[in-house]
């Protein structure tokens, strides 16, 4: 497989995050993939947004699970944009998707929108949470999942394993060559984050990464000149 470059909530380096204003520059900028994060709104609606509050990327405040969608296409997410649901990104890009469950409430109603959308192939699950992994695996049989850890990734390898996920996504300023060996030793893909400067990817082609993920776009060109 080649090294994949996998755009950051878009390309959230130079257009609002999680917007589909990022997302469609992400597929323009030529990314692999474009990685997103949801949550489920108050009634039930998969919202794609980080944070577990609207405080950060908005003009609002409060947690999301409070509010209902049309409480939060009220809020500007930057530059005018509004907060999207899963289904539109997926009608205003091709490109293939990463889904990161950031609330494991959001498993199973993103695994019915997978199973009627027949998206199997185009979307990886991502969570830091193994229960929502295993979950979506038991959900829908044979979607590809991928687990994300930050500081915590000396047990990573068998908790993947246990899960049933393909790979690892991992913090790259806590990612050991140990850990990528004993990922790949196992089958498992490992990309690392955030990688955006020309170090940082030098430290993802030394490390024997199968991809990156990136706020900017320009590391998908320079990811293929160190190639």
């Amino acid at each position: 497989m080649s090294f994949l470059t996998i755009g950051h909530r878009g390309v959230m380096g130079v257009e609002p995050e999680n917007t589909l204003r990022s997302f469609v520059r992400a597929e323009r900028d030529g990314l692999d993939v474009i990685e997103l994060d949801l949550h489920l709104s108050k009634d039930g609606a998969l919202v794609v947004m980080h944070d577990a509050e609207v405080d950060r990327t908005t003009d609002g405040t409060g947690p999301i699970a409070e509010k209902t969608l049309a409480e939060l296409r009220e809020l500007d997410a930057g530059r005018g944009e509004r907060v999207p649901v899963f289904e539109e990104v997926l009608d205003a890009v091709a490109a293939p998707l990463q889904a990161e469950i950031k609330d494991v409430a959001a498993a199973r109603t993103l695994a019915g929108v997978i199973r009627a959308r027949d998206l199997i192939r185009r979307v990886e699950v991502l969570s830091f949470h193994d229960e929502a992994l295993a979950e979506v695996a038991v959900l829908v049989p044979g979607v590809r999942t991928a687990l994300v850890a930050d500081r915590r990734q000396a047990d990573v390898v068998p908790r993947a394993l246990a899960v049933g996920a393909g790979a690892l996504v991992l913090n790259i300023r806590h990612l050991t060559q140990d850990t990528v060996e004993r990922a790949h030793a196992e089958g498992l893909r490992v990309t690392g984050w955030v990688v955006n400067t020309q170090d940082d990817l030098r430290l993802a082609r030394a490390l024997g990464l199968d991809g990156v993920t990136t706020d900017r776009p320009e590391i998908r060109s320079a990811g293929r000149s160190t190639a």
